[in-house]
């Protein structure tokens, strides 16, 4: 049975939309009569064990899913959400308040118990991030020309120093715009949690900055910040796109086949932290 098959399923003859394809697929659905929901589906049983983890350590914030039922179809694992919200980050460039009630998500994830969270002594500490900041880079160098990156930028990636952090706390180390949704009455959630671990505070905090930036304009990234309660400074921002943008080039080389030139804006945002 496919994921949508699920999904279909689960509305009992009612619209289904999907709203996100990744490792993991995620649908709105519209149960005739039902509470429209969202219904995640898992690729593996490691993702959902991960996000089941995650969230019961994390319930309680404000912006963290709850859990309305969990359930399986031929050993695919799914669980129910209420309804999030139709919008996301991404989708809304004029909504300061949205991405300032993000920052105060993510600084709230920060904050929580650490070790409800995760098993791991340490987390992704300094010593870690350094080790992983150079391996990115010279794992990359095997798709330098699939992703058409001058050997020149490679090099100076190999050179650069890797971005100062903090000490590991409880993380969702990919908050991107989309992740972040909303609803109409503005309240937002964050989703897709199966990658939560100990990190860098700066981790999360750079990335979210960073895409939305990108994406929705620096207004939104600036609320963002004042909903988070501090900043980065422009050096230690850019040290941190440029191990994010060499994270996601290398990710796309190793799981996607031909040349890659809808990257091409990545490899320019590489280029421009590095060579400011």
């Amino acid at each position: 049975m496919q994921p949508v098959d699920i999904a279909k399923q689960l509305a009992g003859g009612g619209k289904v939309q999907e709203i996100t394809r990744g490792t993991n697929r995620v649908f709105r659905i519209w149960p005739e009569g039902g509470n429209v929901s969202l219904i995640k589906v898992y690729s593996s049983p490691t993702h959902e064990r991960r996000e089941r983890r995650a969230l019961a350590a994390l319930a309680g914030i404000e912006g963290v899913p709850q859990v309305v039922d969990r359930g399986s179809v031929e050993d695919i694992s799914w669980v129910r959400f209420d309804d999030p919200g139709t919008w996301s980050l991404a989708s809304l460039p004029e909504s300061p308040g949205a991405a300032r009630r993000a920052g105060q998500i993510l600084h709230a994830v920060h904050l929580a118990d650490q070790e409800a969270l995760s098993n791991l002594s340490g987390g992704m500490d300094a010593e870690w991030l350094a080790s992983d900041f150079r391996s990115t880079f010279e794992r990359l160098g095997r798709y330098r020309r699939k992703l058409q990156i001058p050997p020149e930028l490679l090099q100076k990636a190999l050179t650069t120093d890797p971005p100062p952090c903090g000490e590991p706390r409880a993380a969702h180390t990919n908050p991107r715009p989309e992740s972040f949704l909303v609803d109409e009455s503005g309240k937002v959630t964050l989703i897709d949690w199966e990658w939560a671990t100990l990190a860098p505070p700066e981790w999360d905090f750079s990335l979210a900055t960073w895409l939305l930036r990108l994406q929705a304009g620096p207004g939104a990234a600036a609320a963002l910040a004042e909903g988070y309660g501090a900043a980065l400074s422009e050096a230690d921002l850019d040290a941190w796109i440029a191990y994010h943008a060499g994270m996601i080039l290398l990710q796309e080389a190793e799981t996607r086949d031909g040349r890659l030139d809808n990257l091409t804006y990545m490899v320019d945002e590489l280029r421009r932290v590095l060579t400011r």
